[in-house]
């Protein structure tokens, strides 16, 4: 009987955590900051009115390890997650995201081939690169070069924590061109070489995670430049009057996509979601509060002129710009991070 009881009671308790988990909102995870401000007007807002239930939004930092543990601990308390291109390259082949109806979404040829996955579907196009005041500076920078100069331009410099971007942006201001950096990156010579340079500014940097950080960095005068995300400069200049440069030449561009995790108990509701994320008229609204590319095709051309030059997208602003190799970091990205980790903590 008390075998019995026990195995009763156990069954209720799964009722009740599957009953649970279908119960939960629709929880959106994307980075926080000035951008997710915007998606929530554009996006989230809208889509649970159309849905006629909340639609919970969180924000991340990244890294694949989060969403690893999340799926294996089984039921996910995220649903529609925005990621990295290597997450998302990472994610896809180990199983951890629910593959993607392109039917749903209008098929594949109405997004840019790079924002296409059997996993994901591309959200934006950004791009990371050197950021400054420009009612602090008199001379701004033009290169990672100038970066690096502390004798040039004094004061701290603001870098994201970890491996990728850092290592890049050191080669490019050891003389690498921009188009070399990867080859050069793919030797142990060059990673040799990108982590000396890196010793040489370690005293004057100060290491950020979260997109948001490097505004408040500069805002608030602790650094005189540093990496940033594009459109969170745009943003913050548009909202708050900022004199905020972004220099395009040696920056770093990327996709980001929608994922949606391994058994979300939301999971049609999240790639309904994705869909609507993606139309044309909404994912078009985007620039005007914040200076992202965007994957869906005809959203690109519906942008308002007066908004397409400060797109990562742009010709003008591809000119010495690279994209991130993501088949490199997919293949290198645990060795690098724990060299990095190792050379951090030194």
């Amino acid at each position: 009987m008390k075998i019995l009881n026990a195995a009763l009671i156990a069954c209720a308790l799964t009722s009740v955590g599957i009953s649970a988990a279908e119960a939960r909102d629709l929880t959106v995870v994307s980075w926080g900051g000035n951008y997710q401000d915007a998606q929530r007007k554009i996006y989230f807002e809208p889509f649970a009115k159309q849905l006629g239930k909340p639609v919970l939004d969180e924000s991340w930092d990244g890294g694949y390890g989060v969403l690893q543990a999340k799926v294996k601990a089984g039921v996910p308390n995220w649903d529609a997650v925005q990621v990295e291109a290597e997450e998302l390259a990472l994610g896809c082949a180990d199983g951890i995201y629910e593959k993607i109806d392109w039917e749903k979404l209008g098929g594949k040829s109405k997004f840019l081939p790079a924002a296409v996955s059997d996993c994901g579907v591309g959200a934006i196009v950004w791009s990371t690169g050197i950021s400054y005041d420009g009612d602090k500076l008199k001379e701004a920078p033009t290169s990672w070069a100038d970066f690096w100069d502390t004798k040039k331009i004094p004061g701290k410099r603001g870098l994201r924590k970890g491996a990728k971007y850092a290592l890049e942006f050191a080669l490019m201001a050891d003389g690498v061109a921009a188009d070399q950096v990867y080859t050069v990156l793919a030797t142990p010579e060059g990673v040799d070489r990108a982590f000396k340079k890196l010793d040489e500014l370690k005293p004057n940097i100060v290491w950020w995670e979260a997109g948001a950080q490097p505004l408040q960095l500069l805002s608030s005068g602790e650094v005189v430049m540093t990496s940033a995300y594009n459109g969170r400069i745009t943003g913050l200049n548009r909202t708050e009057g900022k004199h905020f440069g972004f220099v395009f030449p040696g920056s770093i561009y990327a996709i980001d996509s929608w994922v949606v995790l391994k058994d979300s108990p939301n999971k049609d509701a999240a790639l309904d979601f994705i869909a609507y994320a993606s139309k044309p008229d909404n994912q078009s609204q985007l620039p005007q509060y914040i200076a992202y590319g965007l994957p869906n095709i005809e959203a690109g051309k519906l942008v308002p002129e007066k908004y397409q030059g400060e797109l990562p997208t742009s010709p003008d602003n591809l000119k010495g710009a690279i994209t991130l190799d993501v088949d490199f970091w997919t293949d290198n990205s645990e060795a690098l991070t724990q060299r990095f980790n190792a050379w951090l903590a030194q």
